[in-house]
């Protein structure tokens, strides 16, 4: 069966190079390694705790994770698009925008042609999604109906795959600051509308029963404000 792995770019998954060009130490590269496959880099970014952010807006690199060992869907999205590029995939991403609501970035991954997430959220819904959509617009739209802010489904825009290999590794995997340049690209890129205005005028609200379920979080934030972006 022909493989879905494209060839890396030099110093992301390239043998030999992976470390040296994209500046990790031993130790960070080798905890890297040992997650190797979709699977267990969702599982290790599920188990991070949630950033709040609670010292104000953060835009993590890979360091920065492993340093502060939290994270918040961008960040967890920088982690896994490089766990993958050292396991051999391209490092991409899709950022998913919303109408009154935050956004949130998925890494992304294909397997036997169809596409799916590592997905870092502190609610149930926004998580990771099986390798099963044959195209991203499938795949995002896997995320609408869940994607909410009380009883609204605020889900409006994707963007295309954005690959993390066309920018320097000191931009998002060891930046000792803010990747703030990387996010601000992100959100410039092409995005693509999932629904026209006049089905967004249309759509349901969601139940009494949906809004509780909603409220089901991993990790307790410190208020309620912060709760629902997370």
């Amino acid at each position: 069966m022909p493989s879905n792995r494209k060839p890396p770019p030099p110093g992301l998954g390239a043998p030999g190079l992976d470390r040296p060009g994209l500046g990790l130490t031993l130790a960070e590269t080798r905890l890297l390694r040992r997650l190797g496959t979709p699977e267990r880099i969702q599982a290790f970014v599920t188990g991070l705790p949630t950033n709040f952010e609670r010292q104000g807006d953060t835009c993590l690199s890979v360091r920065g994770v492993l340093r502060e060992h939290k994270a918040h869907c961008i960040e967890a999205a920088f982690f896994a698009a490089c766990a993958l590029a050292l396991a051999g995939e391209r490092p991409l991403l899709m950022d998913l925008q919303a109408e009154g609501d935050a956004d949130h970035v998925v890494a992304l991954f294909r397997r036997d042609g169809c596409w799916g997430a590592i997905s870092k959220s502190n609610h149930v819904w926004l998580r990771w999604r099986d390798p099963v959509y044959r195209s991203l617009r499938e795949l995002a739209m896997s995320y609408f109906h869940e994607y909410v802010l009380d009883d609204r489904k605020t889900l409006r825009t994707y963007s295309r795959a954005f690959d993390l290999a066309r920018f320097s590794p000191a931009l998002w995997v060891t930046n000792e600051d803010h990747c703030w340049e990387i996010g601000a690209r992100l959100d410039d890129s092409r995005h693509y509308r999932l629904i026209t205005k006049a089905q967004a005028r249309h759509l349901a609200r969601r139940d009494a029963t949906e809004q509780r379920a909603g409220k089901l979080i991993q990790f307790k934030a410190p208020d309620q404000k912060t709760a629902r972006h997370y």
